[in-house]
């Protein structure tokens, strides 16, 4: 055969794959209205059924806008990359009664799945802040959150506002390989059970370059999470970035390998914290591999916290418990900044599991207001301090 008839012939083979690869799904084209009123999720879930039936990367585009958007879930599996571009604005009903799910915008089984864009996702929560009793009424109406991952390998989750959300602003659960950075997740301090994000029965998980300020736990890691590197976060309003509450069912899975670095706490409840029911369980569960370094804490009520008595609504059960949980290999290294308490490290761990292996390096930390002085309190540790301790180490 002719070498260069061969050349022209691969070249055009080429040049037919590479226009076949990508192709664009705008939701416009599907029936979308941008009007603040229409609920689009028929538009959305058609352009999605056919971007992820298409065997190339898929671009599903949300244009500038504003887009009223009911409850709605993204399926897979899908044939290839999945990219979904919300550049427009997307609305949730303020109504918590249009909400059959815990969730407003779900993701699941999808492998390879990329959603940003630099748009703003609205959670319109300030009508159901009112009506979550949650704390006092067990048959409570459960809220949406604003968007879950449910079951997602390699997903890129980046270059998102998220304001005002029902109750959490994301949660990953079954995830596998997910990077979450550039994102902005705001509500007011006293919209309940707004967690920035939550994270369960997943592992690697990265998240770094995020902004957030919220009503509860700026980062929730539960039961099942492993393997999470968590970098350049700036929580303030909020409760800190916890590892819980664990251990108040039988059958959690185990949490392990967190790292915690050069993140900054600004007027929140707590800065890093682990937190553990007192309940008793068929089987131990353990926390382990845990490693904060270079964090700042300032104005925060409790930087440094341990609390196997964890028991946020009364009467506790059971009355006098021990937690069950198993913390251990936990390191705090380069903290530093301010306290608007009394204390600066609170570990109190379980009688019946004492804490194992805990070291503190190099810890600074003063009061923030004039005339008071901060301690360290700890019951059921054991470890050891190097460096600079202040104030004074109790381990």
């Amino acid at each position: 055969m002719n070498t260069n008839f061969l050349f022209v012939f691969c070249l055009l083979v080429c040049i037919a794959e590479a226009k076949v690869e990508y192709k664009l799904f705008n939701v416009m084209n599907y029936g979308a209205r941008a009007d603040d009123r229409t609920d689009n999720s028929v538009a959305f879930l058609k352009a999605w059924n056919d971007a992820c039936k298409w065997r190339g990367k898929s671009t599903i585009l949300i244009p500038k806008g504003s887009y009223m958007l009911h409850e709605v879930i993204f399926s897979g599996p899908c044939n290839a990359w999945m990219n979904f571009q919300i550049e427009g604005t997307l609305k949730a009903p303020s109504d918590i009664y249009l909400f059959r799910t815990d969730s407003w915008i779900s993701f699941r089984y999808v492998n390879k799945l990329n959603v940003g864009g630099g748009g703003t996702l609205d959670g319109q929560g300030a009508f159901a802040w009112a009506k979550n009793d949650c704390q006092t009424n067990r048959n409570c109406r459960t809220l949406p959150t604003t968007m879950t991952f449910q079951f997602i390998t390699n997903g890129y989750i980046h270059h998102m506002r998220s304001i005002n959300t029902k109750q959490n602003h994301f949660v990953l659960f079954g995830c596998k390989n997910m990077v979450m950075t550039r994102l902005k997740l705001m509500a007011p301090t006293d919209s309940p059970n707004t967690d920035g994000i939550k994270i369960a029965m997943s592992t690697g998980v990265t998240i770094s370059s995020v902004n957030i300020g919220t009503g509860d736990d700026c980062i929730a890691m539960l039961y099942g999470t492993k393997g999470v590197r968590i970098s350049d976060v700036y929580c303030g309003p909020g409760h800190g970035i916890s590892i819980g509450s664990l251990g108040k069912n039988n059958g959690e899975d185990d949490v392990d390998d967190i790292v915690v670095k050069n993140c900054t706490f600004s007027g929140t409840d707590n800065g890093v914290r682990i937190k553990t029911w007192t309940a008793v369980l068929q089987k131990i569960m353990h926390v382990s591999n845990i490693h904060y370094e270079d964090i700042v804490m300032e104005n925060v009520r409790n930087p440094i916290i341990i609390d196997q008595n964890y028991c946020p609504s009364h009467p506790c059960n059971p009355k006098g418990g021990v937690s069950s949980v198993q913390i251990s290999n936990v390191s705090y290294k380069f903290i530093r900044g301010s306290a608007n308490s009394d204390v600066a490290a609170t570990l109190q761990c379980s009688p019946n599991k004492p804490c194992q292996n805990i070291t503190m390096d190099t810890i600074n930390l003063w009061p923030s207001g004039k005339g008071s002085k901060l301690n360290n309190e700890c019951l059921n540790v054991k470890g050891a301090s190097h460096g600079i301790q202040v104030p004074r180490a109790c381990i």
